[in-house]
């Protein structure tokens, strides 16, 4: 806690510390382990969650007044897993109000700053969990992401961030609830860890994923241990951009500069053939998706529902990128490419344009690398990869098959050499 009384009060990243609750919690682990006990992996390790898992005896409010004061009765599978790992659970992380922008602002805790420049984002909705982890408040964190609200921020800060394949992870009070209505999103979201490294994303993944007798959408899928990989034997796919889809030139040129070092590694490295698919289609019809979920969540249906027709025709279109990207990583072990279309951005209110060298882009485009993969399902990794011009991290995106999640952490370690890994910001 040292580290959050240190660096917070600037960075804006904890919005809720439970200092009892954690001290009276450590004390148990150390009290084991006198005794010779072991509570687990992350005996006494204190950690953050992003504020919208829900807590035994502590808030969650996804910053929304409405929730400011809301406690769950109970604590949801991923927070009961962490804890029964032997995790210390210190506080709550800042997110976007209703976890609905790429910017960490809220009407309840104000809006949380990047640590490389604190007149600039963090991103959303995670925005908070990855600032506390770059900062060096917690050592990894829980996000979710439905449209890259893991891995945008990660990139942000220069953090791992991992988005698992969809029905990987319990989704399961993953969002509060006071009124015990129908669980909606069922599609697209994911819970996954955010670290400073692969091995602690490798470690966190192990204990949250699985079948939990709580979501009945999980897979019984196992999670293997994470292989030792030669970058002799992989064989890469790169894409600097996709079709339609903005990127600044820097990033392009990161995409490019690593491919060129993996090439020369020994790894089989060729540009991406995408999927024919329209990616802008698939934006919107994930939109789409996300706003039926949303539409059947709510306690009063509208006058005017949803024909549930075009709910099983929107799974139809969706299958077909699903198997569009299943034919791409037929031919590759992973692909590399851009995780947004700029860095870090100054803060602004949401829907103001974006520039990306020096040419204004729409708003709603920032999710788009990372929102793809979310419509198709595959697991996508965001690591760091350098600084621009001002700075600031680059983070790119490695994307592998569906349920392949150990392989990509594999694979993520064996380029960290080469993309250089997590760096402490000044002052940090």
């Amino acid at each position: 806690m040292a580290e959050i009384d240190r660096h917070n009060e600037a960075v804006n990243a904890v919005v809720t510390l439970d200092r009892e609750g954690a001290r009276a919690r450590a004390k148990k682990a150390d009290e084991a382990q006198a005794r010779g006990d072991a509570l687990g992996p992350l005996h006494g390790v204190p950690f953050t969650l992003k504020d919208t898992h829900e807590t035994l005896g502590m808030k969650t409010t996804v910053g929304f007044p409405p929730f400011a004061d809301y406690v769950a009765r109970k604590d949801s599978p991923v927070v009961l897993r962490l804890k029964a790992a032997g995790g210390v659970l210190v506080g709550k992380t800042n997110v976007a109000t209703m976890l609905g922008d790429w910017q960490s602002n809220n009407p309840l805790f104000g809006r949380t700053s990047n640590p490389w420049d604190l007149w600039r984002t963090a991103g959303g909705s995670s925005g908070g969990a990855a600032a506390a982890l770059c900062a060096g408040m917690t050592p990894f964190e829980l996000g979710t992401d439905m449209q890259n609200s893991i891995r945008l921020p990660a990139a942000f800060c220069g953090v791992y961030g991992l988005k698992p394949t969809e029905h990987r992870v319990s989704l399961a009070g993953a969002f509060p609830d006071p009124g015990g209505v129908p669980r909606g999103v069922r599609l697209m979201s994911c819970i996954g860890p955010l670290a400073r490294n692969v091995e602690d994303l490798a470690l966190v993944l192990r204990i949250i994923a699985g079948p939990d007798g709580s979501d009945t959408d999980l897979a019984p899928v196992p999670v293997e241990g994470t292989p030792e990989v030669d970058p002799k034997t992989l064989r890469i796919a790169f894409a600097p951009a996709f079709p339609g889809f903005p990127v600044a030139g820097e990033i392009r040129a990161a995409v490019e500069s690593l491919a060129e070092q993996l090439k020369s590694a020994g790894a089989a490295v060729e540009e991406a053939r995408l999927p024919t698919l329209d990616l802008h289609d698939d934006l919107t019809q994930g939109g789409a998706l996300i706003g039926m979920m949303l539409e059947a969540a709510q306690p009063e249906p509208p006058e005017e529902p949803t024909p549930v027709s075009r709910w099983f025709e929107a799974l139809a279109r969706r299958d077909q990128s699903i198997l569009a990207w299943d034919w791409i990583f037929e031919g590759c072990d992973v692909l590399l490419c851009p995780v947004a279309m700029t860095t870090a951005f100054p803060h602004c209110e949401p829907g103001t344009p974006i520039k990306v060298d020096d040419l204004e882009q729409s708003y709603w485009l920032l999710p788009a690398y990372g929102a793809v993969f979310n419509y198709s399902g595959h697991p996508a990794l965001s690591m760091p990869c350098g600084q621009d011009r001002d700075g600031l991290p680059i983070g790119l995106q490695l994307v592998g098959r569906r349920w392949s999640e150990s392989r990509l952490l594999g694979i993520a370690r064996a380029i960290a050499p080469l993309s250089g890994g997590f760096r402490r910001p000044p002052g940090y």
